[in-house]
């Protein structure tokens, strides 16, 4: 699955309800319970919606093989956003999209990221904040593997400097934002 433009990640169901209605392609559901992901994803369906998940981020699921096997199994998402190596693993074992998502909080932490990064090999890679041009072209050149900006993007110049310095995609929590094209 080819991911590019702006994705709409949601934190709180009346957006996602929103989000539903728009001509958007992709949901990422960013927090939620574990007994509310099946019918969600379900309802999505209902509006030809894929959906991702940043697995780390719900509440009372355990992502190791046993929670992996309920998220493609059971729930049927298309793919895993997360910061663990080991979840990326999974996904990409599973053959559902992983992004593995990044912080470039220090040059420290992103060698450290980079080099993880060469050894999970995830499909994309998510960069927070997503409102360092330097660092998005850094990690794609470094990588090879497309990158993503998140985090922090509150204008329309934001995405428009990201998108111009390597970022293929831009997540955000912004509906002011994902009503852009």
């Amino acid at each position: 699955m080819k991911v590019e433009g702006i994705l709409p990640a949601v934190r709180k169901i009346k957006d996602f309800e929103k989000i539903l209605k728009s001509d958007h392609p992709l949901i990422i559901i960013l927090e939620t319970r574990v007994a509310q992901l099946p019918q969600i994803v379900s309802y999505a369906r209902k509006f030809q919606k894929k959906i991702f998940v940043h697995a780390d981020l719900i509440n009372g699921l355990k992502v190791d093989q046993y929670g992996m096997e309920f998220l493609v199994r059971h729930v049927k998402v298309d793919g895993i956003i997360s910061t663990r190596a080991n979840v990326i693993a999974m996904a990409k074992k599973s053959n559902i999209v992983a992004i593995q998502r990044l912080f470039a909080i220090d040059s420290s932490a992103l060698e450290k990221n980079i080099e993880l990064i060469k050894k999970t090999k995830p499909d994309y890679i998510e960069v927070l904040p997503g409102i360092i041009p330097s660092v998005i072209s850094d990690i794609a050149e470094r990588t090879g593997i497309p990158v993503i900006a998140g985090g922090l993007i509150k204008t329309e110049a934001d995405i428009e400097q990201a998108l111009k310095n390597g970022a293929i995609a831009i997540t955000t929590s912004n509906e002011d934002l994902y009503r852009l094209k």
